[in-house]
């Protein structure tokens, strides 16, 4: 089977390995047919891996496949079924995992594709109860954007930001993945929109996209539109993960009692609060990393619903890191996937 592997810092190799051995109990094999590029590639990618790994090292952190055999003790899953797959190796026992709260296991043992081998490979062996149903409908391509993608957006207005649908809310780099996520999953449930981003191309696609105000922050500052679309009131909820450069603008946006949320630090990973701000205007902010599985059903059911992911560019494995290069320069409206 083919494997794409990182051998040192930027470089990548296509090479050829064995298939895997016939799945063991609890586990199923895997047929990977899309894998979504997320900035945790671009960070590994850069050499960026903020934890011991060894390299040569198979990269992809999110995918979808389909199940080609499954483990003897495995009832719950079959040949043919088409699964989104969980990129975090946790344990299934503690606490956080038998309440569902995968995203804080408290002995993952690694990030697929960042610390120990990931997707981009023909073939896999995973454990069943890390992979999730996809439903009829839905491609390859779009079931590929659930786990990070759509999961993490789910997770960071639902389970965090409680987003109401008669609430106002700040998505900050509208043209990302999960900003175009957050855009559209905001818009289905009636909530009125502000997005920024970085030129006027992008601009318009986001208005396509459903965003009721879009700002261009090279040319205005962000948090004083903000305001004013707001009656200098603020809004509900900020969708922050961009970091240093914009976390002092999205506190200032907020309106008393509103709700931060962060799921990234793209420009730095130290800021500042300005502590008085924070008790006397009474906000609330909330760190967010990752999914549940829960959350990537839920994802998947809203595909199946017609909210679907925004594909800037579909590409062949052999072109992955012309899709890392397009991710990192910024160029992107919406997710790059990758075709196993």
């Amino acid at each position: 089977m083919r494997a794409l592997t990182l051998v040192s810092d930027r470089t990548l190799d296509l090479i050829e390995q064995p298939d895997p051995p016939p799945p063991g109990p609890g586990e199923v094999q895997v047929r990977i047919r899309a894998v979504a590029l997320n900035h945790i590639d671009v960070w590994g990618w850069r050499g960026m891996a903020f934890a011991k790994r060894k390299l040569p090292l198979v990269v992809g952190a999110e995918a979808a496949g389909e199940i080609v055999a499954v483990g003897a003790d495995v009832t719950n899953r079959a040949v043919g079924d088409q699964v989104a797959l969980y990129g975090a190796l946790t344990c299934g026992s503690c606490r956080a995992c038998r309440e569902g709260r995968d995203n804080l296991c408290e002995n993952v043992a690694g990030i697929m594709g960042f610390h120990v081998d990931g997707f981009a490979r023909d073939l896999l062996n995973t454990q069943a109860r890390l992979t999730v149903p996809v439903p009829p409908g839905i491609s390859w391509i779009d079931a590929a954007c659930a786990p990070i993608t759509f999961g993490t957006v789910q997770h960071m207005l639902f389970d965090n930001a409680r987003l109401q649908g008669d609430e106002t809310i700040l998505v900050h780099a509208g043209g990302s993945g999960i900003g175009t996520a957050a855009i559209r999953m905001s818009k289905a449930i009636g909530a009125t929109v502000i997005t920024t981003v970085g030129d006027d191309e992008k601009a318009e696609k986001a208005k396509a996209l459903g965003a009721d105000h879009v700002i261009n922050y090279r040319k205005e500052r962000f948090e004083h539109v903000t305001r004013k679309l707001t009656a200098k009131k603020g809004v509900d909820v900020v969708f922050e993960h961009v970091g240093p450069d914009t976390f002092a603008g999205s506190m200032l946006s907020l309106k008393r009692g509103g709700r931060l949320v962060t799921c990234g630090s793209t420009s730095g990973v130290t800021t500042q609060i300005n502590l008085y701000q924070l008790f006397q205007q009474q906000l609330k902010l909330f760190g967010s990393f990752g999914s549940s599985m829960r959350n990537m059903a839920e994802s998947l059911d809203k595909m199946a619903a017609g909210i679907l992911p925004v594909i800037d560019t579909e590409l062949d494995i052999s072109d992955f890191a012309v899709g890392l290069d397009r991710l990192e320069s910024r160029k992107v409206f919406g997710k790059i996937v990758v075709r196993l």
